[in-house]
């Protein structure tokens, strides 16, 4: 691997083909894996993706056992099943393409941020490529961490609610297998995306844009809007629903916070950096 000194002697033209050859190391990837997905797509839908369908989810028997001991509670239990359909002809193909592809990206994310950062690393000074280090483990770990929340909590939560609401009697519910998707890897990957906000402000703590004191004079409004924010995520009508969802998205907000640098201890950093 070249050093930053090293880089000084490439002209633009050598930059961009180590670029078109890291791209095509992660085409490469993402088209192994995607085609192992796509072999084994039939039992990831049974297994995986279609489970919070059926009362045997994780969430849906823990659910059921709190209901049974804790009194008042008796309507958050209770069988639960959705059975999907398909209204368009190639929805299926489709989806078993695209599911594939979005999985790919989620199981080999770790292995397309290694490759970007060997593109990356060559221009940055030893101390920087410590700190990147750090970031790299910590903001792969809290992007499965959310991934996993909205898989066995978020999704279910939501699905379960959306899949027992009626405006009449008259009007069943009937899930499409588009809708059903288009939720599940959205409100996936909208968790993976919002647990990495510690490392977004850990990022901008030992810039110095953002402080510690931040978190403590807005801690109130952060409140009231992540009670909002779980009460659009989880549209139920019971405390229990909301503050399950709510716990995880505040323990984020106090995570930051404490990831992040007081003011003085951030200056003291850049002064350090600019000594270095």
């Amino acid at each position: 691997m070249a050093d930053r000194d090293d880089l000084k002697e490439m002209s633009f033209w050598e930059h961009l083909d180590d670029l078109r050859g890291v791209l095509i190391k992660i085409a490469v990837v993402l088209v192994i894996a995607a085609v192992a997905l796509f072999i084994w797509m039939p039992d990831i839908f049974d297994r995986v993706i279609l489970a919070p369908c059926s009362s045997d989810f994780a969430l849906y028997r823990w659910i059921d056992r709190l209901a049974a001991t804790i009194p008042g509670m008796s309507e958050l239990g209770g069988d639960f099943h959705v059975d999907l359909i398909n209204i368009q002809l190639a929805s299926q193909l489709y989806i078993h393409l695209s599911t594939s592809f979005w999985l790919a990206v989620v199981l080999t994310f770790p292995i397309i941020l290694y490759l970007l950062w060997t593109f990356i690393a060559p221009a940055l000074y030893q101390n920087e490529r410590r700190g990147v280090r750090r970031a790299f483990l910590f903001g792969v770990f809290m992007f499965y961490l959310g991934v996993a929340v909205g898989y066995f909590l978020v999704f279910p939560i939501i699905l379960r609610f959306l899949a027992d609401y009626h405006v009449s009697q008259l009007v069943p519910n009937q899930v499409s297998l588009d809708s059903y998707m288009d939720n599940f890897l959205m409100m996936v990957f909208f968790m993976g995306v919002v647990f990495e906000l510690p490392l977004l402000c850990w990022l901008l703590g030992n810039i110095g844009v953002l402080h510690r004191d931040f978190f403590s004079k807005y801690r109130r409004h952060a409140i009231v809007a992540l009670v909002v924010l779980a009460a659009i995520i989880t549209p139920t009508g019971d405390l229990f629903t909301l503050s399950v969802v709510f716990l995880p998205l505040y323990i984020l907000y106090e995570a930051s916070a404490l990831l992040v640098p007081k003011g003085t201890e951030a200056l003291n950093i850049t002064t350090k950096e600019e000594e270095t």
